[in-house]
């Protein structure tokens, strides 16, 4: 395990992790907080949906905004804005709960901190191969997947505690604190860290990076994958999820329970993953996803709430299996100085259809059944998957890549600064 953790040695990728890593518990609390928050307003499952698709939309449309400006001007800095306009909205946030907020003040709240998760996440994509050494990518990934799955776990069942106790407004307030420890961190980063190069126009640049996209049709198949299982699976799975729980899993302590167990699935993913290397990464990740039909189909079945955590358990080791080596294949075979851009699109082509799922899976319920809207998303995930895992270049197997220096950057600070030339700089891969 020691060995396997090495990738922990590195002091840069440490300090990221811990910053992260916290960030991502207050971001594993926060949706259950806000679910509940909506139905104690009255607005049901609709309103629901109508919060998330009003984060999710803003997230599509900055997108390719963030990852231009990532490329340009480095991950680290857009990250510590991005951060710090989160906290601000989640105080917002908590303070609106404290009294009567309309349905339009939480979608507009919901909007804002949208629009800043849209800047983060190319960021981050870009930001890891820079603080990881590039043989340890896929070690990388896994410790992060780790991450996510551990908040997975201890953030929902932390937020029906403090729901139940105090309300969501506190479990809002201890998310706001989160982007305040991970500003903090990215604050210790140097100034290089997660930085490439842009030089042409703001068209340019994106039509450079959709180019590099576009030319990888496993990055592109996969990407379409994940879009239509997000509108046909995840979003209803989300919105009407916490209907059911509401309605005969216990409330917010079942519901809690069902996503607690998702993530101890993906720790364990993320454990089993360390140190090891896959030869056809997109095959097994594309086959592993096939648990994600699990969860929806047990709700769908109305199978008590063991059952239907026993198929989140199941569910969340396909999820960190399938994005530990996703993510790992695009940061070691996409040029350093498009990969913000490159993540963009990607996550971009991935959510595309995610605020229409969220809008309409509660509507969609009231006219066909929350039995039949879930159990229509378990099914077509099993036969998406199986789809995908024929496609050639999902099936080909990945061969190592070549080695490749990072391009000269200059600098995450003011224009014309430059970064110092005796940080160490990890080495990408290119196709």
């Amino acid at each position: 395990m020691r060995r396997r953790l090495a990738v922990l040695a590195g002091r840069d990728f440490r300090l990221f992790c811990l910053g992260y890593g916290t960030s991502l518990l207050g971001s594993a609390m926060a949706p259950l907080a806000v679910a509940f928050a909506v139905l104690d307003t009255g607005e049901g499952g609709t309103g629901v949906g109508l919060v998330m698709a009003a984060r999710i939309l803003p997230v599509v449309l900055v997108l390719p905004v963030g990852g231009v400006v990532a490329d340009r001007w480095g991950g680290r800095r857009v990250m510590l804005v991005a951060d710090a306009v989160r906290c601000l909205t989640q105080l917002l946030f908590a303070a609106a709960l404290l009294g009567s907020p309309g349905l339009g003040t939480l979608v507009a709240l919901g909007a804002v901190q949208g629009m800043a998760e849209g800047v983060f996440m190319p960021s981050l994509g870009a930001v890891v191969p820079r603080v990881a050494p590039a043989d340890k990518l896929s070690d990388a990934n896994a410790v992060l997947g780790i991450a996510r799955s551990t908040t997975g776990v201890a953030g929902p069942a932390l937020a029906g505690i403090l729901i139940a106790l105090t309300g969501p407004a506190l479990v809002l307030v201890v998310d706001a604190l989160s982007y305040a420890v991970c500003f903090a961190a990215l604050l210790r980063l140097p100034r290089t860290a997660g930085q490439t190069a842009g030089a042409g126009s703001f068209t340019t640049d994106l039509r450079e990076g959709w180019v590099e996209f576009r030319s990888r049709a496993w990055l592109w198949v996969t990407s379409l994958h994940g879009c239509l299982f997000n509108l046909l699976v995840w979003a209803p799975f989300l919105v009407l999820g916490p209907v059911v729980a509401d309605d005969r899993l216990g409330g917010a302590g079942g519901w809690g329970t069902v996503m607690a167990l998702y993530g101890a699935g993906g720790a364990a993913a993320g454990l089993t993953m360390l140190g090891r290397r896959v030869q056809r990464p997109l095959l097994v990740g594309t086959i592993v996803a096939a648990g994600w039909a699990l969860p929806s189909g047990a709700l769908a079945a109305h199978l008590p709430l063991p059952w239907i955590c026993g198929a989140a358990l199941v569910a969340g080791v396909g999820g960190g299996v399938c994005g530990t080596l996703y993510d790992a294949t695009l940061q070691s075979r996409v040029p350093p100085a498009a990969l913000a851009r490159v993540s963009a699109f990607s996550t971009l082509g991935a959510f595309a259809f995610g605020p229409l799922g969220l809008a309409a899976a509660g509507p969609t319920a009231e006219l066909l059944g929350t039995t039949g809207v879930l159990g229509f998303g378990a099914c077509w995930q099993i036969l998406s998957v199986a789809v995908v895992a024929m496609i050639p270049a999902v099936r080909a197997p990945l061969g190592p890549g070549l080695p490749e220096p990072l391009p000269p950057a200059r600098g995450d600070g003011p224009p014309g600064e430059q970064p110092d030339p005796d940080e160490r700089r990890p080495a990408a891969r290119r196709p």
